[in-house]
Formats: C-alpha cells, structure tokens, sequence
C-alpha cells in the first residue's frame, strides 16, 4: 500500500510540483529524464499508467481514495507518497478544482530520436512553431484517434507534457510516439527525406493542391507539416515541400485553426494508413 500523507502544511517542499513550480521548472530541459510533469485527471492518469510512465507520487482528494483514484493507488508501488486532503485545501494549494480531485506528478521519459519515430511510420505530422497548449493536446487527441504513426514538434512548439495540453489531449500524448527537433526546418527536411518520406506543407498558396489529390494520397510516407493559425508555415519550409496542400472550403473561409485543419488532413491522409 502507498504511503498516504495527509497535508496539514501547504508550505511542504514535497508538494511543491503541483503548487509552486514552473512547467519550465518542472521540465528541467538541463537533464530531460530527470524532469517531471503532471498528469490530471483518473482518466488520463490510466492512460499514463498502462504505457509505461512512472508515477512519483499523487495528490487526491480524500474522498477518491476509494473513489474514483482507488485502483489507480491499488497501482503505485509501496513506496510512493500519496499526498491527500481535503477538496477545499487542495483547491487552495493548486489555485483551481483539481479535475476529478487527482493529479499525479510523472517521471519524464527518455527522449525519442527522429529515426526511432519514423522507423515504422507511414503518416508523422510536423508541428512546426505551434505554442498553444490547447491547440497542442487537440493535434494530439486527433492524431491517436485518426491514425498519425509519430510526432514531430519543432523547438519553438509547446510542450506536449505540460499540463493543459495533457489535460486537452484526454491521454493521447502518451499513445503517439513523439520527438522534438532543435534544428532547421530544412535539415528536419532533409532527415525526413532521408527516411523516405514526402514532406506536405499545409498551406494556401497559388500552386496548392487540394487535399484528395490523387498522387497524394498514394503516397507510402508522408510527413504532414502544419504552421500556426495567425503565421501559417514560413516561406522557406512551404517553398522545400514536396506538396503544398490545401483543404476546400466554402463561404470564402480562407483557414481553420491548426488543431481543426489537422484533423481534416488526418482523416483523409491516414485513410489508406493499413499495416
């Protein structure tokens, strides 16, 4: 059985990760596996659990100790604390409801390469400068359910482990295998190439295909590359694509936002991704 430890002292060091550090303190991008991030929510802690993550310790609510967090406690071993209290003190040490009254901080994993995300892949998407968290968990929450094999945030993307965007993306960050890239659009390119995947730019311009273009869809690999709603993708990464791809729309709507536009690319570039 855990160690259940009641907070009467909300200065307590041992939960500064759920009130009082930062997610770039948190992140520790100094020593990435040793950096920790919280996961919200019975749900999506499940999720977390089953893949692998591990857990290091968990806030709950007394109530959920044997309710909704009960076999999620059942789980984590004999040694990890389990900080507990009640709905109203919790609230004022986070600063908000805790969703379903259960947060549990998680060990970072061991970062994927690039090659190791596009070994078996035949669909990734490129999150190129997309710093939304919202926006983030959605692509993700899209890319799991729609059939993305990988995914690849450039460095100026948002976090998929920070807190919102797990939250949003309802667990899908840890069923799609990621990676961050920290070089140039044009070397991410090349490296994609190299893995013999066409690169799609997701973009309106004069020389755009439409996305059920015929010699698009038949491609074995394609990377599928998608900018920020206000900027769009830079010049230079829609000039070096193999394909710059627009999605129909009507009623002179001219964009969707990112999270929206993925979804529909994803739909239909992933219809014929079979093992």
């Amino acid at each position: 059985m855990p160690h259940i430890i009641r907070i009467t002292d909300l200065s307590c060091p041992e939960i500064a990760v759920y009130a009082r550090l930062t997610e770039a303190q948190l992140r520790s991008s100094i020593e990435p596996t040793k950096g920790i991030f919280i996961a919200e929510s019975p749900k999506v802690i499940r999720i977390a659990l089953d893949k692998g993550y591990t857990p290091l310790s968990l806030l709950c609510e007394e109530r959920h100790l044997t309710g909704d967090a009960a076999d999620i406690v059942a789980r984590l071993a004999d040694d990890t604390p389990v900080y507990t209290g009640a709905r109203t003190l919790l609230e004022s040490l986070t600063g908000y409801t805790l969703t379903r009254g259960v947060l549990c901080a998680m060990r970072r994993p061991e970062p994927l390469t690039l090659e190791a995300i596009c070994r078996e892949a035949r669909r990734v998407v490129v999150i190129n400068a997309v710093c939304d968290t919202t926006n983030i968990g959605a692509i993700f929450r899209s890319a799991a359910a729609l059939g993305i094999d990988g995914v690849v945030l450039t460095a100026t993307s948002c976090d998929p482990l920070n807190r919102r965007a797990v939250r949003v993306s309802m667990g899908s960050v840890f069923l799609v295998p990621w990676t961050k890239w920290e070089g140039s659009d044009a070397a991410l390119y090349a490296a994609l190439r190299e893995a013999h995947f066409r690169t799609v730019a997701m973009a309106l311009t004069d020389d755009s295909v439409t996305l059920d273009d015929a010699s698009l869809n038949a491609e074995p690999r394609l990377a599928i590359v998608m900018g920020t709603e206000g900027d769009g993708l830079p010049q230079d990464s829609i000039d070096d694509a193999d394909y710059t791809v627009r999605i129909p729309m009507k009623h002179g709507v001219d964009s969707l936002n990112v999270a929206a536009a993925s979804a529909v690319a994803f739909y239909q570039l992933c219809k014929n991704n079979t093992p």
